[in-house]
């Protein structure tokens, strides 16, 4: 006779078979949930800044407002040091994770240092708006217990650079707290970030021994984590390089296949699919992509202006690159457990080292100093200590040598090594001490009103030359060549006849990206048109520049499209490129300008016509003159969006120039007028 089983017998039987998995994996198991527990602490534990560093008996308070990762990065170097050269027992926290009432109880021998991020027009990152708010309704002398140190990351070619680190030092200093030493700040528009650093560390330091009366001991690595090898049979629960544990298996991918959960954002990013791309330049030796992605489903939601947060991952040759040099191997399976509950782990655990090393670590950005000097420590051949300490103290010998010839972290170890493996280096090291990987962020070229459901970028392809060594072949963008890559693939080019430098796993951990897929995010942006249609608009945009404008164009023309007895006004765009080869949305152009009629007019400036003269965007900007001049008088808008180094700073004397002659004022009066219209939003700068 047959067995008959009901569904409760079934659920029964499966209860069962889970439990006899589960007995016979018991210290396995324990010890993940022991780490999942670790990891979480930090949120159910108070949220009182003060509590919190006495429960856990730390001495010293690193604290970092950061919204893209780098103000993170620093933060935590910092306060790796200081525990490493001083024993102190360092708290480094997220400004957002807590609440700073009691800061003024702070012991008084512990000292707090700031790392704060500018973003947007002078502003706080995101995560440290409660903390300026905070801040702003201190009174004098409620910080009087308080002594700081303050490091800012910014960029000169920005109007208001540095402010969010200077409106924070004058907030604090108003409230009443000390600062000790300089006010360190950093300068991306230079280039010169990681060197302004250290220049301000190597004062601080010097500071805080005589403050703090520290006394200076041998650096050596200590882990913030207990590192475990598991074994290879939990290869099916792990991470092997999802965005974060909501895509593990049994979370969010529901039994809808390809269902995702949301609310989705900076840290849980949607899997879009890529439902178009197209090549934009018609030279072989440049490329620009035009990426689309679906957001349906998402419930995400976008502004036209907004940036939209591409999560990449490391090139095939990177990844083996890296891993060969400190002789790891992929698919070890490695556990992070917090030493203490004020840390979590960098990324999802456990996981795997190919999988950390292709997706969550910045492998193939440019390797600082200070690094080079920190893994002193791992060597003992004296030419090459002696060779590594000469670069690790001295700058520009360290840009000569390697800064200049575009190295990241395994070309400058193989160099440095005559191509020596580094196998002694510990693979937790690396974890610490390489940056983690950082969603690239794109103007989105898209309008949220005619395209709600989808989302679009440009995309240039970094690939170029190495301006140095040419053995070390090509310097390439992460993402920009994966979009790339996806691109050839979706329309079955020849890859091997494309020269693509770098290939990727297109199909992602577990396939999660496979059909064309990426995580995505949405970041919100200040970039915005104005709200009356009637109001006249100035656009400067030379290159990718271009790409908010073109979403501006198509939300002017979808406005229309549902608007009756509704008047444009004008809408200028200063568009710049080499020629018509990398002219980008060529054919779009007049269409839209035919839609848009009289309201709407394109300025093309070609910079590489042969036996021709160079035109810019400011050139066209001068020899239209009255008419911009006009245009500001009746309150124009100005956005520019672009070169932030070069561009974006000739564009600003030439409107400085433009309103000194039309109104017949001084420079410093002329340059006032636009700082005023940067404070109330009339001029807006998208610029990297």
């Amino acid at each position: 006779m047959a067995l008959k089983f009901d569904k409760l017998d079934f659920a029964v039987i499966c209860a069962l078979a889970l439990a006899v998995v589960a007995y016979l994996k018991l210290d396995v198991l324990k010890e993940l949930f022991a780490a999942d527990d670790s990891a979480l602490a930090v949120q159910s534990s108070s949220r009182d800044i003060v509590e919190v560093l006495r429960e856990n008996k730390k001495d010293y308070l690193v604290v970092y407002a950061s919204q893209t990762g780098t103000g993170e990065d620093y933060a935590k170097k910092f306060a790796k040091e200081l525990a490493a050269k001083y024993s102190l027992n360092v708290m480094c926290v997220d400004v957002e994770n807590y609440d700073f009432d009691n800061l003024n109880s702070l012991p008084k021998d512990v000292i707090v240092s700031f790392f704060v991020s500018t973003y947007g027009e002078g502003d706080l990152p995101d995560g440290g708006l409660e903390f300026e708010e905070w801040l702003q309704v201190l009174e004098e002398g409620d910080l009087g217990n308080v002594r700081y140190t303050m490091f800012g990351l910014g960029n000169s070619t920005y109007e208001f650079y540095n402010g969010a680190a200077e409106k924070t030092q004058k907030l604090l200093k108003q409230a009443g707290a000390r600062m000790l030493g300089t006010f360190g700040k950093a300068d991306d528009g230079a280039g010169t970030t990681d060197e302004d650093y250290m220049a301000w560390k190597d004062d601080i330091l010097e500071e805080l021994k005589d403050a703090l009366a520290l006394h200076e001991k041998e650096v050596s690595f200590i882990s913030s984590y207990e590192y475990k090898v598991l074994p290879q049979d939990l290869m099916g629960s792990i991470s092997l390089g999802e965005p974060n544990s909501q895509y593990l298996p049994g979370k969010t991918l529901a039994k809808k296949e390809n269902m995702q959960l949301g609310p989705f954002d900076a840290t849980h990013p949607y899997v879009a699919p890529i439902t178009s791309t197209k090549e934009l330049f018609k030279k072989k030796d440049r490329n620009c992509i035009h990426v689309e992605f679906d957001l349906s489903g998402s419930n995400l939601k976008y502004s036209t202006g907004d940036h939209l947060g591409v999560w990449p991952s490391n090139p095939d040759e990177k990844v083996e690159k890296f891993l060969t040099t400190f002789g790891l191997d992929p698919t070890t399976i490695f556990d992070l457990k917090p030493k203490d509950i004020t840390i979590k782990p960098p990324f999802p655990v456990p996981t795997t080292i190919g999988a950390a090393v292709r997706y969550y670590l910045e492998i193939s950005g440019p390797v600082s100093r200070q690094v080079i000097g920190s893994l002193l420590q791992y060597v003992t051949e004296e030419q090459l200590k002696e060779r590594l300490q000469a670069l690790s103290k001295n700058k520009e010998k360290y840009a000569k040598e390697i800064t200049s010839k575009c190295m990241d972290l395994a070309d400058a170890l193989l160099y440095l090594s005559s191509g020596k493996k580094w196998t002694q280096v510990p693979w937790e090291f690396l974890i610490e001490t390489v940056p983690h990987m950082q969603p690239r962020y794109y103007s989105i070229s898209s309008s949220s009103s005619s395209d709600k459901q989808t989302v679009h970028i440009t995309a240039v392809v970094e690939n170029y030359p190495n301006p140095e060594v040419s053995s070390l072949g090509p310097v390439t963008g992460v993402t920009t060549n994966l979009l790339r890559h996806i691109h050839l693939t979706r329309t079955k080019e020849d890859i091997a006849a494309s020269s693509l430098p770098v290939h990727y796993n297109l199909a992602g951990p577990r396939d999660l990206y496979q059909n064309y897929k990426l995580p995505v995010h949405v970041r919100r942006s200040t970039f915005r048109l104005p709200s009356n249609p009637s109001t006249p608009v100035i656009m400067v945009g030379p290159g990718t520049g271009v790409a908010p404008f073109r979403g501006f164009i198509r939300e002017r023309i979808s406005f229309l499209k549902n608007q009756e007895n509704v008047k444009l006004g004008k809408h200028l765009l200063f568009y710049g490129c080499r020629d018509d080869a990398d002219f980008l949305y060529h054919d779009e152009w007049p269409v839209y300008a035919k839609e848009l009629g009289s309201s709407f007019e394109l300025m093309v400036a070609y910079s590489r016509i042969p036996n021709k003269k160079k035109v810019y965007v400011q050139d066209h900007l001068l020899e239209r003159e009255n008419e911009v001049l006009e245009l500001i008088n009746k309150g124009a808008f100005i956005y520019v969006c672009g070169d932030a180094k070069g561009m974006s700073q000739d564009v600003h004397r030439t409107l400085i120039d433009i309103l000194r002659r039309g109104k017949n004022i001084s420079e410093e009066e002329s340059s006032e007028i636009l700082k005023q219209f940067k404070t109330t939003g009339k001029y807006q700068e998208d610029v990297w």
